[in-house]
């Protein structure tokens, strides 16, 4: 009778590790999809940031050589502006087809696809 608590004790015991196991498991996967996906978030910000700095730059650059062709600086800068208003109604109406079904596929991608090999 004792051995058979013995293999009773020694089967809990096994069942507990095999359980902490699996969860340490799961919360190393977590992290792991959660630190790629923070990673692609900052990287994507810093690209963005980047691509902010070129088209200001541009948008002025566009703005001056705009208003030097037609005779008037202010005028320039006005039809650069109503490109960007143009643009921004466009984006806006479309947002869902264009920025949030991407942006979740991407994510859904990212957190459910397969797990890439490692080299």
């Amino acid at each position: 009778m004792e051995k058979a608590f013995a293999k009773v004790e020694e089967l809990a015991d096994t069942i507990k590790e095999y359980v902490n196991t699996r969860i340490d498991a799961v919360k190393l996967n977590a992290a792991e999809k959660s630190s790629a996906v923070i990673s692609n978030i900052i990287a994507g910000l810093v690209v963005v940031s980047f691509f902010m700095l070129f088209f200001l730059f541009a948008s002025i650059a566009l703005a001056f050589g705009l208003g030097d062709w037609i005779g008037k600086t202010w005028a320039g800068f006005l039809i650069v502006a109503g490109l960007y208003l143009v643009i921004g109604i466009i984006v806006w109406t479309a947002r869902v087809k264009i920025i949030q079904l991407p942006v979740m596929n991407a994510l859904i991608k990212q957190l459910f696809g397969e797990d890439h090999e490692e080299d």
